[in-house]
């Protein structure tokens, strides 16, 4: 089942990144089918927290789909090379999102290879957010925005997983962010090898 709607616009942004650990995330785009058990995630908050893209309210057009409401995806280029898949949370206006940095994958295996260039699977191929986008068919400016509630990109729930642990460390790459870099706000599974950085 998929998530709804009411799940992404929760207020505390640290608790839905926590919850969306060994959920499933699904793409269609071009109509192929990729899935895989999110196992890595980061929280980000638009309020207070400098390592947020929209801190204190900051808004660009590349963020702009931040301040919507919850359970839309914020997808940016990073450093030229990577799209980076976020989660929208929180209600209209608060810009809280949670970076997913990694994915166990289930389905499309071979379509994950051909889009990463890989000749197989191991965790290299998904582990890193970078990789998880690439893996995923998200390399336009055009996903940025798409609505989790529709056909092309969702998360649903994975009844058949376990509890499992959850482990928690600072974010990775924001070392500008002064004393928010202290944050321990990256979340992995803990028994994970589908993780990319221990």
């Amino acid at each position: 089942m998929r998530l709804k709607r009411e799940f992404y616009e929760r207020e505390n942004v640290v608790e839905i990144a926590k919850d969306l650990l060994g959920k499933q995330l699904v793409s269609s785009i071009d109509d192929t089918l990729v899935a895989g058990y999110i196992t890595e995630v980061e929280a980000y908050s638009g309020v207070d927290d400098k390592a947020c893209h929209a801190n204190n309210g900051k808004r660009t057009r590349r963020t702009e789909v931040m301040f919507g409401s919850g359970g839309h995806a914020y997808v940016y280029f990073c450093y030229g090379i990577h799209h980076m898949m976020n989660v929208v949370c929180n209600v209209q206006g608060q810009a809280d999102a949670v970076l997913i940095r990694a994915i166990q994958p289930i389905e499309g295996m071979d379509v994950m290879c051909q889009r990463r260039k890989k000749d197989r699977v191991n965790k290299n191929l998904t582990c890193g957010p970078g990789k998880v986008g690439q893996a995923l068919g998200l390399q336009t400016k055009a996903h940025n925005g798409l609505d989790l509630m529709r056909e092309v990109l969702w998360i649903e729930e994975a009844p058949n997983r376990m509890a499992e642990e959850v482990f928690a460390t600072t974010r990775i790459g924001v070392d500008y962010a002064e004393e928010d870099a202290l944050k321990p706000w990256r979340f992995y599974i803990k028994n994970s090898e589908w993780i990319s950085k221990k």
